[in-house]
């Protein structure tokens, strides 16, 4: 009788890992199921919030159109961890700062791009997309991501 409870919490334990293990597997996507390619978009505006956060970080963005309305963006990018490796800092963005986004807008029309492309107050660009999610730049080049002179300005 103890071997069987054993076995069956054994085997409870060991499901429960599984499922925990999995959860942060289920937060991330490849490029294709959220984001459109066939939609770039270029956004310039402040910076209101950072999350530097694994499987993707994200930071806000505050643009303004041409009639003076603002509106708060979501960028999407790579984790901390990626990003790291390719000369991002988490204090490069600070609230308050214009930064330039170059992405790609969410196929579900939410004020939401995949950050391909992040231009820094400094001038710096650094590539913001997910290793191997299968869009555009998927090497981690900003030559991959949208054309500065191409995109429309949001």
């Amino acid at each position: 009788m103890k071997t069987h409870i054993g076995l069956v919490r054994n085997a409870a334990l060991a499901a429960t890992l599984a499922l925990t293990a999995a959860i942060p597997a289920l937060a991330h996507h490849s490029f294709a199921a959220e984001f459109d390619g066939s939609k770039p978009v270029r956004l310039v505006g402040k910076i209101t919030r950072v999350e530097w956060t694994n499987p993707h970080s994200y930071f806000y963005v505050d643009v303004t159109n041409d009639k003076g309305v603002s509106t708060n963006w979501g960028c999407e990018g790579a984790g901390p961890g990626a990003l790291s490796r390719r000369g991002w800092k988490k204090g490069d963005l600070k609230i308050g700062d214009t930064i330039v986004v170059d992405g790609y807008r969410a196929k579900d029309g939410s004020n939401l791009v995949d950050a391909r492309r992040v231009t820094f107050p400094d001038g710096r660009t650094v590539y913001g997309g997910t290793p191997g999610d299968g869009g555009p730049g998927d090497n981690g080049t900003p030559e991959g991501a949208p054309n500065a002179a191409g995109p429309a300005k949001h």
